[in-house]
């Protein structure tokens, strides 16, 4: 669960984009949308599979 602190004179507007930040984050709206309907476990694997393969080739272009 996302929960952040409200600094000392930090505005409302700054508190939220804080906390928006944190839930993209987080995956929690995506997780939410994925969560809201059926996902076939091969599309699942699928999906993870693909999710897994991106994140390796944003480390890699990140590596070099």
């Amino acid at each position: 669960m996302a929960k952040i602190l409200v600094q000392p004179r930090e505005s409302v507007k700054d508190a939220l984009r804080r906390f928006k930040k944190l839930c993209d984050r987080e995956g929690i709206v995506n997780r939410s949308k994925r969560v809201a309907r059926f996902e076939k476990p091969s599309v699942q694997r699928r999906r993870e599979k693909n999710e897994r393969l991106k994140n390796i080739r944003k480390a890699q272009r990140a590596a070099r």
